[in-house]
């Protein structure tokens, strides 16, 4: 056994040579990911970088082209059957007479669905139908139904679009306790800042291909230069030695810079009323919008 089979073998999800094509299409195109039981993962990329056709690559919603696919060392649908993977997709409406408690009888081992339903921050919803929740309760409701089955892999696709900042606060609460436990997480969203607060590790894709692969810091720093952002009364739009770019709105200038240290020296002598200078790295948003970016 070599060493890149002896890890595939001992991973959580394992990907190798991932092709996949609708028509013209290529949604993924030779993705190669291993990920490490325990680990929580975020998956990146803008609309059609090939997310979601991975995701249900992954849980045996989709063969691929080409490719090889295990979840922990299982077929993705071995792996479902099994109860080793739960899921929270996009796509796919709740039967209006279902209830968690239903779903629980259908597998061998559930969680209790009390302690079920607290996770999910619905307890009060033991007794109610799908039909009459609200977008919030929905999306909270099929992360219960994930659960039940005491998954070892947790597979989210945009778990929060289109719900509220509270509802979206709620989940991850709910989430944070659920990977304390050490149990494995992958979730591909389009909010970074979800990313930057509760992935262990994010890849980014771009037209069906891995672009980035590290923690948040590892990618972030894949971008160089710094950001200054301080409020500069009179600003007159002058260049700046360093700066790359410049943008304002009212007095608060930002820039965006090859040499920091060369333009804060311009900015203040150009302009010693600056206050509020504020200077940083490049961060996860800049990577992201790099790589797999417009005007690529």
């Amino acid at each position: 056994m070599t060493q890149a089979t002896a890890v595939r073998a001992g991973a959580a999800v394992a990907l190798r040579g991932l092709h996949k094509a609708f028509g013209e299409v290529r949604a993924v195109d030779g993705v190669d990911l291993v990920i490490s039981p325990g680990e929580v993962v975020a998956l990146l990329g803008p609309n059609g970088a090939g997310k979601s056709t991975t995701v249900d690559v992954l849980l045996g919603l989709t063969e691929p082209d080409r490719g090889e696919v295990s979840v922990f060392g299982r077929t993705p649908r071995q792996a479902v059957v099994e109860g080793a993977v739960g899921a929270v997709l996009q796509s796919g409406s709740l039967l209006d007479d279902a209830t968690v408690g239903l779903v629980a009888a259908l597998h061998r081992a559930p969680l209790p669905v009390a302690e079920v339903l607290a996770q999910a921050g619905i307890a009060d919803l033991a007794g109610r139908r799908c039909t009459g929740l609200s977008g919030g309760q929905e999306q909270r409701l099929r992360f219960a139904l994930a659960l039940v089955p005491r998954p070892d892999l947790l597979v989210l696709d945009e778990p929060t679009v289109a719900v509220d900042v509270e509802t979206r606060r709620r989940f991850w609460q709910a989430m944070r306790a659920y990977t304390e436990a050490g149990r494995t997480v992958l979730f591909a969203t389009h909010y970074l800042e979800e990313a930057q607060d509760y992935a262990d590790r994010v890849v980014l894709m771009r037209s069906g291909r891995v672009v980035a692969d590290g923690s948040v810091a590892q990618v972030g720093a894949t971008v160089s230069g710094r950001t200054i952002k301080a409020v500069v009364p009179g600003f007159d739009g002058r260049a700046l030695p360093g700066a790359r770019s410049a943008g304002t709105r009212g007095d608060v200038l930002h820039l965006v810079c090859d040499d920091s240290d060369a333009a804060l020296r311009a900015l203040l002598a150009a302009y010693p009323a600056a206050h509020d200078v504020e200077v940083t790295a490049l961060g996860l948003e800049d990577a992201f919008l790099a790589l797999t970016g417009e005007g690529r």
